[in-house]
């Protein structure tokens, strides 16, 4: 069966239908609008656009990889404020012959992911297209505490981060060098798969709230491309120790059967949405945390002992 064979308010009615609601929702789909609660009183809000063919490829990833991918980034977004993640609104256009089963797929994709976090898909709409389209809002709810924003950073603090780095850039350079990677190969496969999946430490975005972190971001576009945007908020310089950072076994196996720097995608690769953060100095960070660098007087981003451009992700190059 195909999406054109339901119609448009079939297809609405069939997503509906597989996405619960969770406490936070007040009113969900079928409405206008959606409504939701806010117990902070200030509503953390974020929006993402996905393209097939630039964001991701039908042929490399399932309706349910897309699903939780779509839904990962714009959660972790919530959870860089600081703040708790408690509902999407998914705008989503489709092609007519796309096969039911892979919308029913992206829709679990997105319920699955939000549960990890105990939101809900809360509404949207639905359009036809040539291509498989989404615009994803994220709601959060920052619980009684300040935002943690990107301009907070100031000299003499500690640059730390959370999350996986490199994961996802790894399996992305795997699957463009044309690798066949079967499900048993091990570090390889679970490269790929960070590729298709993200898995981003929601926790710690709230976590480094109540640890006092005076800045924070999630990484999507590279480590050193963010920190920049990190370090031009706050008038500083950011200053990276390449020897603090972790190389995953992923990031090795595939650096290997490239020939590549894994390094090199630890600092630029995007989409494993890892968090960084900066936190006054001396403050005890939890085993999640991983210190990897300084703020200092000055601009920019430096790594030590490397040569470093700006890297990472421009939707325009």
């Amino acid at each position: 069966m195909r999406v054109g064979d339901l119609g448009e308010f079939g297809a609405v009615s069939r997503i509906s239908g597989r996405l619960p609601q969770g406490a936070s929702v007040l009113l969900g789909p079928g409405d206008d609008a959606a409504m939701v609660s806010a117990p902070d009183g200030r509503v953390v809000v974020s929006t993402d656009l996905l393209l097939e063919g630039r964001h991701f490829r039908r042929d490399w990833s399932s309706g349910y990889d897309v699903g939780r991918k779509a839904a990962a980034q714009n959660l972790a977004d919530i959870a860089a404020m600081g703040a708790v993640p408690t509902s999407l609104v998914v705008g989503l256009g489709i092609p007519a012959d796309l096969p039911v089963d892979w919308l029913d797929a992206l829709t679990d994709g997105f319920r699955d992911e939000c549960a990890v976090v105990g939101a809900s898909v809360v509404g949207g709409d639905i359009a036809r297209s040539d291509l498989v389209v989404l615009g994803v809002t994220a709601l959060g709810d920052l619980g009684g505490r300040p935002p943690v924003t990107r301009s907070g950073a100031r000299p003499g603090q500690v640059v730390a981060v959370a999350g996986r780095l490199g994961h996802a850039a790894a399996g992305l350079a795997l699957l463009e060098a044309g690798r066949e990677v079967p499900r048993d190969a091990g570090a390889l496969f679970e490269a790929v798969e960070a590729h298709r999946r993200p898995c981003p430490p929601y926790a710690c975005g709230p976590e480094a709230a109540r640890l006092g972190a005076t800045a924070m971001l999630d990484v999507s576009d590279g480590l050193l491309q963010d920190l920049g945007h990190l370090a031009r908020a706050g008038g500083v310089r950011v200053e990276l120790d390449p020897d603090a950072f972790t190389v995953g076994e992923p990031v090795a196996a595939a650096a290997k059967e490239l020939g590549a720097d894994p390094v090199d995608w630890v600092l630029t690769g995007g989409e494993d949405h890892a968090l960084a953060a900066v936190f006054p100095a001396g403050v005890a960070l939890g085993d999640a945390w991983q210190v990897v660098g300084a703020v200092v007087e000055g601009e920019g981003v430096a790594v030590r002992g490397r040569d470093v451009g700006r890297g990472g992700w421009d939707h325009f190059q």
